[in-house]
């Protein structure tokens, strides 16, 4: 498998529970996916750096303010550490605009991740998400990607955007762990 040393993850549909129609617009409306804190406290040690990218178009639509989405970050990192786990940056694209070079599938919040943490290094990056936009995301900055969830039925994944699938982060972290 090699080693990793950069984790990057989709935040809905991986850590938290998808609204579908809708956006998370604050922390009642925040669940965490089972087994996710337990993952993030298995990936913990296991990489140098681990990263959120997640695209929230809410605020861009004016659903919610980006002081909702601050607060919701607040709260979900601090349960993730509480839990034994660790988010080194949360890096978000609040763009309406599907060609935005932030918005995934673009790799803006790659860079700007890159930026903060120079030793980032693409080649030796995973990226963990349940959809396409995420996994183009991964390939567009040539990292090894991880499709976790079902979103997609079998004849609809993409297997060329496609290193790893797992059901859900756990099943992920507990193979990773052992070594994929």
């Amino acid at each position: 498998m090699g080693s990793y040393q950069t984790l990057f993850l989709d935040r809905d549909g991986v850590i938290n529970e998808e609204r579908p129609g809708d956006y998370v617009k604050n922390w009642d409306e925040f669940i965490f996916l089972p087994g996710v804190k337990e993952a993030l406290g298995i990936l913990n040690p296991l990489f140098n750096r681990i990263v959120i990218v997640t695209n929230q178009r809410g605020v861009g639509y004016g659903r919610m303010t980006e002081e909702d989405l601050k607060s919701i970050h607040h709260r979900m990192l601090r349960e993730i550490k509480e839990s034994g786990g660790r988010i080194d940056a949360v890096y978000v694209c609040m763009d309406i605009q599907a060609d935005s070079p932030d918005r995934k599938p673009n790799i803006g919040m790659a860079l700007q991740a890159r930026r903060d943490f120079p030793e980032i290094d693409f080649s030796t990056s995973l990226m963990v998400g349940n959809s396409r936009s995420d996994l183009q995301f991964g390939r567009n900055a040539r990292m090894c990607t991880v499709l976790v969830g079902n979103k997609y039925t079998e004849s609809e994944k993409e297997p060329a955007l496609i290193d790893y699938a797992f059901e859900n982060l756990l099943k992920f972290a507990e193979k990773y762990q052992k070594g994929l």
